[in-house]
C-alpha cells in the first residue's frame, strides 16, 4: 500500500548540497519517513558546498541525519546506490513521491532513457512505470538541446521538472533566502506545510505591479 509519509530523497553530484539539506530538514520536521540514495559524487559536493563531514557507510550517514536533524530512529535510512536490495528497486515499496535534487544532466539523461544502471536510476524509473509522484530538480546552466529535449521528454511521462531558479520578488538578503525559496517549491508540490517563506499576495510580499516606474 502506498503511504503518503513515505517519500524518497535521491542526491546526486550536481551542486546544490544546501538545497538537499533544507528539504531533508523540513520533510522530516512534517513528520515523513525518508529514504535516501546518496551518490558517491554527492559526497564529493558535500565536502566542497557544506561544512559537513559525512560519514560513508550508509547505516553511519543515517545516524547521522538522525541526530543532526533530532529525527525519529525510523524516519531516515540511506542507501548506497548499488543497493539493489533495497525496496525503492521494485514496485512493491511504499513510498508516494520521489526528488533528485539536485539532479545532473547525466542522472536526468539516465531516467529519461530507461538505464536504470544504479539505484537511483532504478528508483526513478519505477516511479515512472507505478505512475508516482517523481520529482527532478536539475542544477545546470545553460541547458544543451539534449538537456532540453530529456526535460521535454520526462514532463510528457507527468514527470516534474522543477529547475533551482529562485525569484526575487520577495527581497531576499541572503543566501540561505535564496534556497528556502527552491525547497518551498518543492515541499509545494509534495503538499508538505511549510512557513518557508511568504506566499504571492501576502502583506509580507511586495508587488512589483504596485511600484512607481
Amino acid at each position: 500500500m502506498i503511504d503518503s509519509q513515505h517519500k524518497i530523497l535521491a542526491l546526486t553530484g550536481a551542486s546544490g548540497a544546501p538545497y538537499a539539506m533544507r528539504l531533508l530538514e523540513y520533510m522530516l520536521k512534517a513528520g515523513q519517513r525518508v529514504d535516501i540514495i546518496f551518490s558517491k559524487a554527492a559526497h564529493m559536493v558535500f565536502a566542497m558546498e557544506t561544512d559537513l563531514n559525512l560519514p560513508a557507510r550508509p547505516a553511519d550517514l543515517s545516524q547521522f541525519f538522525i541526530e543532526r536533524f533530532q529525527a525519529g530512529p525510523d524516519q531516515v535510512r540511506v542507501y548506497g546506490r548499488e543497493d539493489w536490495m533495497a525496496p525503492m528497486a521494485s514496485g512493491s515499496h511504499t513510498a508516494a513521491s520521489m526528488v533528485v535534487c539536485p539532479c545532473t544532466m547525466g542522472t536526468l539523461a539516465a531516467i529519461a532513457h530507461g538505464m536504470s544502471d544504479n539505484l537511483i536510476e532504478r528508483a526513478a524509473d519505477v516511479m515512472i512505470k507505478e505512475n508516482r509522484q517523481l520529482i527532478i530538480v536539475p542544477r545546470e546552466t545553460p541547458f544543451s538541446a539534449i538537456h532540453l529535449e530529456n526535460m521535454h521528454k520526462l514532463a510528457q511521462l507527468g514527470v516534474t521538472i522543477l529547475a533551482a531558479n529562485p525569484g526575487f520578488y520577495y527581497q531576499p538578503t541572503k543566501i540561505d533566502d535564496l534556497v528556502d525559496f527552491v525547497v518551498a517549491r518543492i515541499l509545494d508540490q509534495l503538499q508538505i506545510e511549510h512557513e518557508l517563506m511568504p506566499r504571492w499576495g501576502l502583506d509580507s510580499v511586495r508587488d512589483p505591479e504596485q511600484d512607481p516606474d
